[in-house]
């Protein structure tokens, strides 16, 4: 890589706390979104289902933006791509607080898609690159946290704004950190770009955007509460065979836009195929909770965002001793230790009922909170580990791919679940819910995130070694 820009070494200290800000206005903002709807609908004069073009358009625009996100990174330098990126989502924002109808939000969240779809995989590999192994642990900690954290807080965040202010302030409010995340990436990044300019893949670039869109489209569909399973799997059928066919070509092609070779390193591969299944699991809880209070207790979305609030305490309270419990005991120990406690908190999460006492609740959603943290802080630095730099684009890009699709892969599978558990109860719609319902759901998800282990048990009793300081140091 080439950098064209070489200010102060300093300066790497605080690239991860710039990514990690662009990250948190991203996922922030998609999740807020969602207490804003009937809102915003009652504005455009439209019934609230109108605005699920919009959601659409956004998720497309992942799809399809985030493959070709490291090849052009690395063609234009990853500072002018950040950068631009940060400039689209933000002017995206503006556009999305100041749109009149179902027409132009939906053009906006368009557009505030493609600079998110840069964003998140270009912000990771700067940090990557322009860190060195032994403090990877720590970079990749501060950028992991706002994906943990927005999904929680987010909702509640929404619901306040929409009901003591206006919609459109969600949007707007990017500007100011927009503007102040621009300033500081021109400052403190490095315009790095690939020493060999490849040729774009527009075959894997076509079959990629397909399978994700597919993907996308499908799994979103699948958590729809009148979902059309069919057409769900339909969908989910056509995003395998583009994605097997973006493989088969990507084999073939002598510059691969999603270049698989990177699955060929252990590390990364389990982080990428094994932290999938587990990231699913994971996913289905934040769906899942919100209306077992909500159904099954019968709270208030208020009442249900405050119980919520535990589990980013724990989110945030694992942030600061991840680092430690890695560098102490290591990846694959961590691994295997946090995964099966996730899997048996998210089990305990199906037997919690409205006499449950409040501190057992609130217990329960902490340790889940916790364990959520450290396995994704987990995967994502050791996804890095022994991957080379010539590899870093590719990699990020793989793995941003990964970790968006398991989102709305995650609520799929929860309201699959819930579906399946109603429909053997005997309710012939599969959407009328009871407590008895939420436990299998949570059984279901819980013994997905177990049946992980053995993926886990494959890694190296040395895995990740080079990151942990204390081995560092003999």
């Amino acid at each position: 890589m080439t950098p064209t820009s070489s200010p102060g070494d300093r300066t790497t200290d605080l690239l991860p706390y710039l990514v990690a800000a662009t990250f948190f206005m991203e996922y922030l903002d998609t999740t807020v979104i969602a207490t804003a709807l009937p809102q915003m609908a009652h504005t455009f004069g439209v019934g609230p289902n109108a605005l699920s073009l919009g959601m659409t358009a956004y998720m497309l625009a992942l799809a399809v933006f985030i493959p070709i996100s490291g090849w052009i990174a690395d063609r234009f330098g990853s500072r002018t791509v950040f950068g631009s990126a940060i400039v689209i989502f933000t002017g995206a924002s503006v556009l999305c607080g100041l749109s009149n109808g179902v027409g132009t939000f939906t053009a906006a969240r368009l557009l505030q898609g493609i600079g998110g779809a840069m964003m998140v995989p270009v912000g990771r590999m700067i940090v990557v690159r322009s860190t060195e192994k032994a403090r990877l642990m720590r970079a990749i900690a501060t950028i992991t946290w706002p994906g943990i954290v927005a999904p929680v807080v987010g909702p509640p965040i929404g619901g306040f704004i929409t009901t003591y202010a206006s919609w459109r302030w969600i949007f707007l409010l990017n500007v100011p950190f927009g503007i102040a995340a621009f300033a500081c990436t021109w400052l403190i990044v490095r315009n790095t770009r690939a020493d060999e300019q490849r040729p774009l893949d527009w075959i894997g670039f076509v079959l990629a955007g397909a399978a994700l869109t597919c993907l996308l489209i499908g799994t979103e569909a699948a958590g729809q509460q009148d979902a059309q399973f069919a057409h769900a799997a339909v969908l989910v059928g056509a995003s395998v065979l583009f994605g097997v066919a973006a493989w088969l070509h990507a084999r073939r092609c002598a510059h691969p836009l999603l270049d698989f070779t990177t699955l060929e390193v252990p590390t990364f591969s389990v982080t990428v195929i094994t932290g999938s299944v587990t990231r699913i699991a994971i996913n289905a809880v934040p769906y899942l909770l919100p209306l077992l209070f909500q159904i099954g207790f019968g709270l208030s979305p208020f009442q249900s965002g405050l119980l919520l609030l535990a589990s980013a305490v724990g989110n945030l309270g694992m942030k600061a001793g991840t680092s430690w419990i890695l560098d102490r005991f290591g990846f694959r120990r961590v691994a295997l230790v946090d995964v099966t406690i996730v899997g048996l908190f998210t089990i305990a999460c199906g037997w919690l009922t409205a006499s449950t006492p409040l501190a057992v609740t609130l217990l329960v959603v902490f340790v889940y909170g916790l364990t959520r943290s450290m396995q994704f802080t987990t995967l994502a630095t050791l996804a890095y580990a022994d991957i080379p730099a010539r590899q870093t684009s590719a990699a990020s890009t793989l793995w941003s791919a990964a970790q968006q699709m398991t989102i709305g892969m995650g609520i799929a599978f929860g309201a699959l679940a819930l579906r399946v558990a109603a429909s053997l109860r005997g309710d012939a719609t599969g959407v009328h819910y009871v407590l008895e319902d939420f436990r299998w759901a949570f059984v279901a998800a819980g013994v997905l995130a177990l049946l992980t282990l053995p993926g886990y048990a494959r890694l190296a009793l040395d895995a990740g070694d080079r990151l942990r300081a204390s081995v560092a140091r003999g």
